[in-house]
């Protein structure tokens, strides 16, 4: 089977996770520049800023780093839930003094087109990951002629092998333990997600793809169980949040230095997908999974202005504090120190399995 580092063209079998809201390309550059593969969150980016970016890492590295996009269809208006989510989250625009007419509209979560396409056929991105399943055949025939590697995320062993048979380079098998949304998009049955360590050896064994285990792993410890379990290589996201080159904010860094972050949960309630962040006041009063809830990505609207008020106050209760349940790994160090201490056993073992094959070579 193809290595991990062969297929990308990185020397460490490391995957930044994009994380959208929480950095931008200082983070992807340096985890790239230290040999690992950095990633961008582009989902969020209107044309406009993914240019900005991409120009900027392309200024900034010339390794391969991997930009990353949702595939997801946008949920059509509901008046219905869009009432019984209104309901819900009024106590609390009555308790700020917020008047709940006029709502901004959210942060904006597009689907990859055509259009984006087009954008990014300019700078040919090595590496370009998918959330939500692959985009259609055209869309894919396109980026592969400009030679960039496909990956995307796995929940079951079923959306490994969709994955395998439409086209994907390598595949992300994603532990229930990861930060962030989930990647589901053959079912929406919570009970069909499994731990990370539970998860990829059954992926291993169903695919002849490259593997890469990502959910609850933070340290050179966690690289090295993967590995040993099959995994071509690891994608790690929470650990890199109090990254100086991260752009996540004080009140975020200090929830991950926090008790709290010892309790997270799955909560559709910040965008209308299931996702893990710490849980707080809006988690705990609601509940973290409620049918109430907009279809994604449209339920941000309502809650932003709760956010934004409880923010200015120095408050998190109303935020999408998104972390795996690991935050061991969490330190505020360079991205560059932390990619090395995470590839630090699998070096180590390369180093010894190398030795071992010279001396044999001699006997």
């Amino acid at each position: 089977m193809t290595t991990l580092q062969t297929l990308l063209g990185i020397t460490l079998p490391i995957i930044q996770a994009p994380m959208a809201g929480v950095q931008g390309s200082a983070l992807a550059i340096a985890v790239s520049n230290a040999g690992a593969l950095g990633s961008l969150p582009c989902a969020m980016l209107g044309s406009d800023a993914l240019r900005s970016e991409l120009q900027r890492i392309r200024s900034h590295t010339s390794l391969p780093y991997n930009v990353n996009f949702f595939c997801h269809t946008p949920a059509a208006a509901d008046s219905s839930r869009d009432a019984a989510w209104h309901a819900a989250l009024r106590p609390y625009y009555e308790q700020f003094g917020l008047d709940m007419a006029g709502q901004p509209a959210g942060p904006s979560r597009a689907p990859f087109s055509a259009a984006v396409a087009d954008l990014l056929e300019e700078f040919r991105p090595p590496v370009v990951s998918f959330h939500f399943g692959l985009p259609d055949t055209a869309l894919m025939a396109r980026i592969k002629s400009w030679g960039s590697k496909v990956i995307s995320t796995a929940t079951t062993v079923d959306e490994a092998r969709w994955l395998e048979a439409h086209g994907a380079d390598a595949i992300i098998a994603q532990g229930l333990e990861a930060g962030g949304h989930r990647g589901m998009f053959r079912t929406d049955d919570l009970t069909t997600q499994s731990g990370t360590f539970t998860l990829l050896p059954q992926i291993v064994q169903a695919v002849s793809l490259p593997v890469i285990a990502t959910g609850g792993i933070a340290d050179a410890a966690g690289v090295t169980a993967a590995m040993a379990l099959g995994a071509a290589g690891v994608q790690v996201g929470t650990a890199y949040l109090l990254c100086p080159e991260a752009t996540t904010s004080a009140i975020h860094r200090a929830a991950l230095q926090s008790d709290a972050a010892r309790h997270t949960a799955l909560t559709n309630l910040f965008s209308g997908r299931p996702a893990r962040g710490i849980v707080n006041r809006i988690i705990r009063e609601l509940g973290p999974i409620s049918t109430s809830v907009p279809g994604f990505p449209l339920a941000t609207a309502a809650i932003a202005p709760l956010r934004a008020h409880a923010e200015k106050l120095g408050s998190g209760d109303f935020s999408p504090l998104w972390a795996g349940q690991n935050v061991s790994g969490c330190r505020t160090v360079s991205a560059q120190e932390l990619t090395l201490g995470l590839a630090a056993g699998v070096v180590e073992r390369s180093s010894s399995l190398a030795g071992l094959s010279d001396r044999a070579s001699r006997m």
